[in-house]
């Protein structure tokens, strides 16, 4: 089982790597397109290493703006920080190590590691993701900031959706309880709302706040259904047996 279990690990981490590295190809054009030279570019890459972060960076600085896009992209860069509250947990990554994890803690690789069902797939999903993409990333911006114009519109060749298209194929499989499917439609609803009015990469963001309030009422609510019908709960039935 834990081989099994290993080796799905290693295939969704695999093929999220594939994808997401693509959409750098996308990144590396659109960023010399905006104004920035092949050095910069890659800084952004190599440094941020935020796909989110980077593509708001460079539409505002393609908008003329310049404290407006370091505002955009640390903004959309603050969930790296609390994927890494709890990544931590998951990865227990060694101490000369922990530079590594936290700079390779992003969507994708939280999104694989969280979609394992064992700790050991869940630490190889995590490395084989983070790292994967980390290379791919790189690899793809730098291929795309020197093809610049010969790639033409990302969006012919579905660059744009690829990293989407990882998501939903890692989620897909988890949406089994109601519940699940219910955080899901009222987030996608609520980024969808958002998406004419919000400002780019807000709206995934904001739509995470379901999420958020259904695990808060989830905490803090009661944790089984014997305890609805019985208001003393588990700590008072006790105290009547004894």
């Amino acid at each position: 089982m834990q081989t099994d279990a290993v080796g799905r690990a290693w295939r969704e981490g695999v093929s999220v790597v594939v994808a997401t590295s693509a959409y750098g190809l996308s990144f590396g054009a659109l960023s010399i397109a905006s104004g920035l030279d092949l050095w910069q570019t890659m800084v952004l890459s190599l440094l941020m290493f935020s796909g989110g972060s980077q593509f708001a960076f460079i539409g505002v600085i393609a908008a003329g703006g310049g404290i407006a896009g370091v505002a955009s992209a640390g903004m959309l860069g603050l969930r790296n920080a609390l994927y890494g509250m709890s990544m931590r947990r998951v990865v227990q990554p060694r101490p000369m190590l922990m530079p590594l994890a936290a700079h390779v803690t992003i969507d994708e690789s939280t999104a694989v590691a969280l979609a394992q069902s064992q700790p050991k797939a869940q630490r190889i999903g995590f490395w084989v993701t983070g790292v994967g993409i980390f290379v791919g990333w790189n690899l793809a911006t730098l291929a795309g900031a020197l093809l610049g114009d010969l790639l033409g519109d990302p969006k012919q060749w579905g660059l744009d959706a690829a990293a989407a298209a990882a998501f939903v194929g890692l989620l897909w499989p988890r949406l089994k309880a109601r519940q699940a499917i219910a955080v899901a439609a009222a987030s996608a609803a609520l980024a969808a709302a958002l998406l004419p009015v919000a400002p780019s990469g807000t709206p995934v963001i904001l739509a995470a706040v379901v999420g958020v309030v259904v695990g808060l009422t989830n905490w803090f609510g009661p944790k089984h259904e014997s305890d609805l019908a019985d208001p003393g709960g588990p700590e008072h039935r006790e105290g009547q047996h004894a």
